[in-house]
């Protein structure tokens, strides 16, 4: 393992340990970097007390840097979310969402920017969190599409966003109770491994567990698979969109790959945790998808998955045909899988003013902090 120019946010224990061994340091050293990078969220090597001075001098000297995303903008909404614009070390810039609990409604699991309506404020606060700079799945009613796909992320970068805004919000896991949503830019599915090494090292090395995170496929069917093999994993969100093959392919070219009986058929054999539900996400957009014979369908296609649905009414931005649908569309559509005993909450949005909210992020410029 070469020591030359690597960051070290994004690295196991078992890879710390490599790195100080081949340096001539005791294993013990590898602990300390790693309290040191995720619990005590240390911008520099230099902070880190616990090494001696030598070491640090060493780390310094090899190249050896932290490597955590700096923060380039802040966009503040006037219902307390914001949307922070990150820079990596190779000068791309994705998006994360810090949103706290407020009088405009919870940010609670399984959302992105906004909440189930009808549940309780409890304490919490939501990051939601990119997986990639841009995205290749090109949803047609999402902006982030509109920026194609860049390139995957690190683990590091995926951590080093949550590690970033619990450093400007003054939080910390062990006092908040927070939850992590990878929903932000990119597919997180197709960027499977990163992805899963971030989740462990924000469970064991961040403090953050697994309970309190989601992630959201739009339906790469075979990571669903290997995602419900994996022994620590977050809970699943599915962007459903539409109830059948041809209307959802139009909204999401990736139906062309793994159909809905595909997509469906994954969901049903997911195993689930006691207590646990399935979430299905479900953009409503004006006389396109908001019908209420398509939430009859809806609610026959998901008939027996344990699953809730989330509906999200389409949130705004230039580039996107569609339109936001009617507020009584939208309980109407709720009613109607309700009455057909299918479980289903209306997301409010948050930081729609920003272009924070769910679809939004395409590093759109607003006046910043």
């Amino acid at each position: 393992m070469g020591l030359l120019n690597r960051e070290l946010l994004g690295l196991e224990l078992e890879e710390l340990r490599s790195l100080v061994e081949e340096a001539g340091q005791p294993s013990y050293r590898a602990r300390q970097l790693y309290q040191a990078l995720y619990r005590e969220r240390v911008r520099s090597t230099d902070e880190i007390s616990t090494l001696s001075r030598d070491f640090r001098s060493e780390l310094r000297n090899r190249g050896l840097v932290v490597g955590a995303p700096e923060i380039q903008s802040r966009f503040r909404s006037v219902d307390g979310t914001v949307r922070y614009l990150m820079r990596l070390g190779d000068g791309e810039t994705v998006e994360t969402v810090w949103m706290p609990v407020g009088d405009a409604g919870e940010a609670g699991d399984g959302s992105e920017a906004g909440a189930e309506t009808g549940q309780p404020a409890g304490g919490r606060a939501t990051i939601c969190v990119s997986s990639q700079a841009g995205c290749a799945v090109n949803c047609q009613f999402c902006l982030t599409a509109l920026l194609g796909i860049k390139r995957n992320l690190t683990a590091g970068e995926m951590v080093g966003q949550v590690i970033a805004v619990l450093c400007d919000q003054g939080a910390s896991p062990a006092r908040e109770r927070l939850n992590l949503v990878f929903m932000g830019m990119g597919e997180p599915f197709l960027n499977f491994e990163n992805f899963m090494k971030a989740v462990k090292l924000l469970r064991g090395g961040v403090g953050i567990p697994e309970s309190r995170m989601t992630v959201s496929t739009a339906g790469v069917v075979p990571r669903i698979y290997d995602f419900a093999k994996e022994p620590v994993r977050p809970k699943l969100a599915i962007s459903l969109n539409a109830p059948n093959d041809e209307l959802r392919t139009k909204l999401m070219p990736i139906n062309r790959k793994w159909n809905l009986n595909q997509l469906l058929g994954a969901a049903r054999e997911f195993p689930l945790r006691s207590r646990e539900k399935l979430t299905f996400e479900y953009v409503l957009m004006k006389d396109v998808n908001d019908r209420l014979e398509l939430a009859r369908e809806t609610a026959e296609r998901v008939r027996g998955i344990e699953a809730k649905i989330n509906l999200i009414a389409l949130n705004p931005g230039p580039g996107v045909e569609f339109e936001t649908p009617e507020e009584r569309a939208v309980l109407g559509f709720q009613k109607t899988l309700m009455e057909a005993g299918i479980p289903a909450f209306i997301r409010r949005p948050r930081g729609r003013d920003i272009y924070a909210a769910c679809g939004q992020l395409k590093r759109t410029l607003t006046e910043a902090d």
